[in-house]
């Protein structure tokens, strides 16, 4: 068996785990991080950056938002379902972290963005290549993991954590893993902090903790190796519970892959009903993935379908899209029937044509009597205002001109969130609410502040709660290694 010596053991290197492992050496401590994959960084090397409130992005951007503002819409948003001490914690030390990556980390951010109009500009987007581009994530950690270990900081890669070790007295004192040859590893140390990046590539316990299929009603990010070992482990040092959850978003799992126009246009404000042919949203509420994702997931066989006809196709061909976000934001997107007919032709399933709306309804198994009639009232509503779900007049398009498409949306997720119980220092709870000393967690393994639906309104969110609270977590394991 190998053997190290540490003040603090940090378990996954994700955005939480780099930051606990960043700021407890940058405090002093000796840190040695067990992580799984022969990579850092997790689901956020996909992301474009954190939330800050009152920073300096946002003043030079002219950002009317300050800590009061946004704590008080985050808390009206989750009906106060959520740990009010952690969420303002959170947020006051938001613009803090943002400096810290800065000037410490050496990450460079384009500014303080909205992700869709209807939000607030909370995004703090991580420059690429001096400006915009996706990924920015995957920047971002690798100077947040230099840094760490520019402080000491020893990264065991391809090592997985097993188990979790307390002494008689109950105090955590290390941590066993098994390294890439199968051979185990054990770490002595004062200080434990988990940041392990949920469960999403665990359909099972997606299952059982959700309640959702993978893949069947649900069809999250399955970023390999995230399977809740964390989560397990805390457990079986003690932790109590939270409840757990998804980050709700909606999309076609077939099509990401392929030509953004695709989900740019069908996720645009236009007609959408479910297999019954029904409306159930007002369509303007797509820009906001969550709401939507949790209308659809609400729906017969959870789908949702995006419906336009060759006009309105045309139409965003010549002059674009109405709404756009960080994510799919195409400057040109007049290769979209093009693009549909190579999508057809390859055979995917999300995206569908017809030359008349009962050969759509068959098509896409839906109530071709009642879809008829939803087009019908729709068409009319075009002409006055929409008084069924009030969606504005500017998105109302009518569906008239032949061929029609419809794309097939499904609910999705980033990741799970949720499962492990911690105070607003982030030291690890039993289900009495006791800490257990030594025990630290952070991430989303964790997170469980926004109640049953994902603040989008404030983008950034979940990776701005993973670095804050990592170097919450990484802070106190540091300081109490210190201590005992």
């Amino acid at each position: 068996m190998k053997t190290f010596e540490a003040d603090v053991v940090v378990i996954g290197s994700g955005p939480s785990g780099l930051a606990a492992a960043a700021q407890a050496a940058e405090d002093g401590a000796k840190v040695v991080v067990f992580e799984k994959a022969n990579v850092s960084g997790g689901a956020a090397n996909m992301g474009m950056g954190p939330l800050g409130i009152g920073t300096k992005q946002q003043m030079d951007m002219m950002v009317d938002i300050d800590l009061e503002t946004a704590f008080k819409q985050f808390m009206e948003y989750t009906h106060w379902r959520s740990d009010a001490r952690m969420v303002k914690k959170y947020f006051e030390n938001s613009a803090g972290t943002i400096k810290w990556l800065e000037e410490s980390c050496g990450v460079e951010f384009a500014g303080a963005y909205k992700y869709f109009p209807k939000s607030n500009a909370s995004w703090h987007i991580v420059a690429v290549n001096g400006g915009i581009g996706r990924n920015g994530g995957a920047i971002m950690n690798k100077a947040i993991r230099d840094y760490a270990a520019e402080n000491g900081a020893e990264f065991l890669m391809e090592t997985p954590a097993k188990k979790i070790l307390k002494d008689e007295e109950g105090k955590v004192c290390g941590v066993i893993g098994v390294d890439s040859t199968g051979e185990e590893v054990q770490c002595n140390c004062k200080a434990v902090v988990i940041a392990t990046g949920g469960c999403g590539d665990n359909p099972q316990m997606i299952k059982e903790r959700t309640g959702y299929t993978f893949q069947g009603d649900m069809f999250n990010f399955a970023i390999p190796g995230l399977k809740g070992d964390g989560i397990h482990m805390a457990e079986e040092a003690g932790a109590g519970s939270t409840p757990m959850n998804v980050e709700m978003m909606y999309i076609l799992p077939n099509s990401d892959a392929g030509p953004d126009c695709i989900p740019a246009v069908f996720m645009q404000p236009n007609l959408m009903v479910n297999k019954l042919g029904k409306r159930f949203i007002n369509e303007e509420e797509m820009q906001n993935t969550t709401f939507c994702g949790n209308a659809i997931s609400f729906q017969k066989d959870a789908i949702g379908f995006s419906i336009i006809d060759s006009k309105i196709a045309k139409y965003y061909m010549k002059k674009g899209v109405d709404v756009t976000n960080f994510v799919h934001h195409p400057d040109d997107v007049s290769d979209l029937l093009e693009a549909i007919e190579n999508s057809i032709a390859n055979g995917n399933p999300d995206v569908v044509k017809a030359d008349t709306i009962e050969e759509l309804a068959e098509l896409c198994d839906i109530d071709p009597e009642q879809l008829e009639e939803t087009i019908d009232e729709y068409n009319d509503m075009c002409d006055s205002s929409d008084t069924l779900f009030y969606k504005p007049s500017k998105y109302m398009k009518p569906i008239e001109k032949a061929p029609f498409y419809a794309a097939k949306f499904r609910p999705g997720a980033y990741g799970t969130l949720g499962g492990i119980k911690i105070n607003e220092d982030c030291q690890v709870l039993t289900a009495d609410w006791e800490p257990i000393p030594g025990l630290y967690a952070a991430g989303t393994d964790t997170c469980t502040i926004y109640g049953d639906s994902y603040m989008f309104l404030l983008p950034g969110n979940t990776m701005g709660y993973c670095l804050n609270t990592g170097r919450f977590a990484g802070s106190g394991a540091a300081e109490y290694a210190d201590e005992n």
